[in-house]
């Protein structure tokens, strides 16, 4: 069997496995196969927890003396969408005008894809590697993230399993394969607040309490003043309000109860704990407040509830692994990339525990879209940068 060093070819095979989250949909079986050839050793452990789909994830190694570098990634896509609406089959991996066709094709297939080939074309061309280098990859990045990395990571630390440095392939460029270069997140936490109203007749506002005009206030006293005006490092703290829901089809009653949920990407002004109790006090003293409520003097009934699993900010200092690859970037495309911390969050915030990460893959202006794409000269592109970071980082 030849060694899998053509990006394209790879990344076609992972294409055309319908790995909708969390389902493995032959993605994994596409990986090990091309791993194979390669000398990697593959390991796919299933982790379960009840109330959520079991996951299965793929642990490869290629071992050598030397440091230890890990690739994460995911080969789970979101659903496509109206199927309908794509100009190619999104199982396809169609090719047309110089790009190929897909769901996960720059999220993050397209990313595995150029890595296995840049090791590929690394062992062909050294005879082994200087050090060894891993793949984790999870089947459940786009889910609930619950039996993916995180576990993987735990269940390969019991093993005995150390790393020196991680890159995650998620699509991290903006506009051209180069731009950008991830060194942090900002963290992420996320609540619904419940108001309990008075239900009664639109023409008797006094008979009954209005939850719309209360969760009105309590918004705004969330969005305003803002949280931060960011760091040197981090944008501002930024708090979106993502739903306002009664629940009422009716225009002459006033609902009993209002539910918004909301979202908040927090800087390292904040931790999860010191941001929620800011949160708390915000609704605390606006609670009080009763200009949108004439005549009702009563505190406003609310309940905050905090989703599970709060994200943590983090942010990359490794002069090697920054330097490298921003050096194995600019000698590859002339560009200087950005260091940045923009964008939500990625399983990047588990690795950070293990190791030094960043995250470095495809330009990700069609993920998630129908007819997500990527160009075949950027995939050739981003498997050079690999390929040269992989003899610097070792070298």
């Amino acid at each position: 069997m030849t060694k899998p060093t053509d990006p394209v070819e790879n990344l076609a095979a992972l294409i055309r496995c319908p790995s909708v989250t969390p389902a493995e949909g032959g993605a994994l079986t596409a990986l090990e196969a091309m791993l194979a050839p390669v000398g990697f050793s593959v390991e796919r452990p299933t982790f379960s927890e009840d109330g959520t789909p079991d996951v299965e994830n793929l642990y490869a190694r290629l071992s050598g003396n030397g440091p230890h570098l890990m690739f994460a990634g995911h080969t789970d896509v979101v659903p496509v969408g109206d199927e309908a609406a794509w100009t190619h089959p999104p199982f396809s991996a169609e090719i047309a005008n110089g790009m190929m066709y897909g769901r996960g094709a720059v999220d993050m297939k397209g990313g595995i894809a150029c890595f296995v080939a840049a090791v590929a074309r690394y062992v062909e061309k050294h005879g082994g590697l200087k050090g060894s280098v891993s793949l984790l990859i999870t089947g459940d990045e786009e889910g609930p993230s619950i039996n993916g990395t995180t576990k993987l990571l735990d269940w390969a630390a019991k093993k005995g399993e150390a790393w020196d440095a991680a890159i995650v392939g998620e699509p991290t460029n903006p506009n051209t394969l180069g731009d950008m270069i991830k060194i942090g997140r900002r963290g992420s936490v996320s609540a619904d607040l419940i108001v309990n109203g008075r239900q009664g007749h639109a023409a008797y506002p006094h008979l009954a309490d209005n939850p719309v005009r209360s969760i009105v206030a309590l918004l705004d006293a969330l969005l305003h003043p803002a949280l931060d005006e960011g760091t040197d490092d981090f944008q501002p703290t930024n708090l979106e309000v993502t739903t306002v829901d009664v629940g009422n089809p009716a225009v002459n009653v006033i609902a009993a109860k209002a539910k918004a949920s909301f979202n908040i990407r927090f800087n390292d002004t904040w931790t999860p704990e010191t941001l929620q109790a800011e949160i708390h006090n915000r609704l605390d003293r606006a609670a009080s407040r009763t200009r949108l409520r004439p005549g009702k003097d009563e505190r406003i009934d609310f309940e905050l509830i905090w989703r599970d699993r709060p994200s943590p900010v983090f942010l990359t200092r490794n002069d090697k692994l920054t330097d490298t690859l921003s050096a194995s970037v600019s000698a590859v495309t002339g560009l200087t990339p950005t260091l940045s911390t923009s964008g939500g969050t990625s399983d990047a915030r588990f690795i950070k525990d293990f190791c030094p990460v960043v995250e470095f893959g495809l330009v990700g202006q069609t993920m998630h879209m129908v007819d997500e794409r990527v160009a075949l000269a950027d995939l050739e592109t981003l498997t050079q940068i690999y390929l040269r970071f992989l003899e610097d980082w070792f070298g």
